[in-house]
């Protein structure tokens, strides 16, 4: 996207965000949901597909943007970025990096403008981090595939018009080589989506199991029109999706120090202000120190993406430490705020449920261990 074209662009998001969300917080908290005034404006924002191509309707922002964007989000509840982030992210790259012509000229523009929403469909009972025991069948009938399977914790799932379902159509023992991804719209028969998850945070944002009973879909649903292409496409979806989960985590955390330094200037202990305690200020250094290596972190981690130098170790070592880091200030946060930081009405108690999430999603924190580390020694020379 043009530079210029996109400072306009993060202006509007960070108003809106600081504005209009931030206001709408304890009502979200409250009714689990994102108002649909909210979502409104997010979709004639152009939010619902700023990370598409532009000729698909997108605003084609490049992953150091992306991250920009990701920081201005992570200010406020993680539900609001979770309602378009799925549609940008996870399950609309699958389209985008593997679709045929056809197909992205057929979802994506609905992707784009939000009229469409679609879900990442690939963890299962027993298939989360590690995609190699999917369950889930999808077998070739004449002009169609037949699916049947579980999903679960799947974002969206229940607002979603489509689902990016990844199924084996590969023997059983075929392990991440016989997965294959499809388009399979909600409304077909034998699909069937579960309640909403009770989770222990973030709310606003649902996830729910998905159930597959003998669904029918056209041979020209699967992914690319490629079987056994799914593992790669969950893969380049997912690489990316850590780098933005990062930025996110970043933003959190910068948002934690505003409000540590709200409450610590205004309010007292024994006659004294709480910012003049070195034991506060102690932690509010450390808060500041680590969001500012995660900030310069992830926005190297998008320049590294972008410039095509490094899309696996630099991700996946980000997404480890950002994740991780915010969950630490968010601690320190609840500390600082004494018995308040455990009350429900303080931003920083409901912030601290809701980044512990981060460690989890899009490939959890050991698995990004693994990556780095494994990845690391194949590539050392001596």
């Amino acid at each position: 996207m043009d530079p210029d074209d996109f400072a306009a662009v993060l202006e509007a998001v960070r108003t809106f965000v600081r504005k209009e969300v931030v206001a709408a917080e304890d009502e979200i908290e409250e009714t689990d949901a994102i108002p649909d005034r909210l979502r409104e404006l997010a979709a004639e924002m152009g939010l619902f597909g700023y990370a598409l191509p532009e000729e698909y309707g997108g605003l084609g922002v490049t992953a150091e943007q992306d991250v920009r964007l990701a920081l201005e989000l992570g200010w406020t509840t993680p539900a609001f970025r979770s309602m378009f982030g799925t549609n940008n992210g996870i399950a609309g790259q699958v389209l985008v990096n593997a679709g045929t012509q056809a197909q992205r000229e057929r979802w994506l523009p609905g992707l784009a403008s939000g009229e469409l929403v679609a879900s990442f469909a690939l963890t299962e009972p027993e298939a989360g981090s590690d995609p190699s025991g999917l369950r889930t069948r999808a077998v070739r009938d004449g002009d169609d595939y037949v699916l049947n399977g579980q999903k679960r914790f799947i974002t969206n799932a229940g607002s979603a018009q489509l689902l990016m379902v990844f199924a084996r159509t590969g023997d059983a023992d075929s392990g991440t080589k016989g997965i294959s991804v499809f388009v399979v719209p909600t409304d077909a028969a034998g699909v069937t989506v579960g309640p909403k998850d009770a989770k222990m945070g973030q709310r606003g944002s649902t996830t729910s199991e998905v159930f597959l009973d003998d669904v029918r879909v056209p041979a020209d649903h699967l992914v690319g029109e490629v079987e056994g292409e799914g593992f790669g496409t969950a893969m380049k979806s997912l690489v990316k999706g850590r780098v933005h989960i990062a930025g996110v985590a970043v933003g959190m955390a910068e948002r934690l120090v505003h409000e540590c330094l709200k409450h610590i200037t205004t309010n007292t202990q024994g006659g004294q202000r709480l910012d003049s305690f070195q034991l506060v200020q102690a932690m509010l250094a450390e808060s500041q120190a680590e969001a500012y290596a995660g900030r310069a972190m992830v926005l190297e981690a998008a320049r590294q993406y972008d410039d095509g130098t490094d899309r696996l170790v630099a991700p996946s070592a980000t997404k480890l430490f950002c994740t991780e880091m915010v969950g630490r200030v968010a601690d320190r946060a609840v500390q600082i705020h004494g018995g308040m930081g455990y009350m429900r009405d303080v931003p920083v108690e409901r912030f601290y449920r809701d980044c512990r999430l981060f460690r989890l999603y899009e490939g959890t924190s050991e698995i990004q261990k693994l990556i780095v580390a494994r990845n690391l020694v194949r590539g050392f020379e001596g």
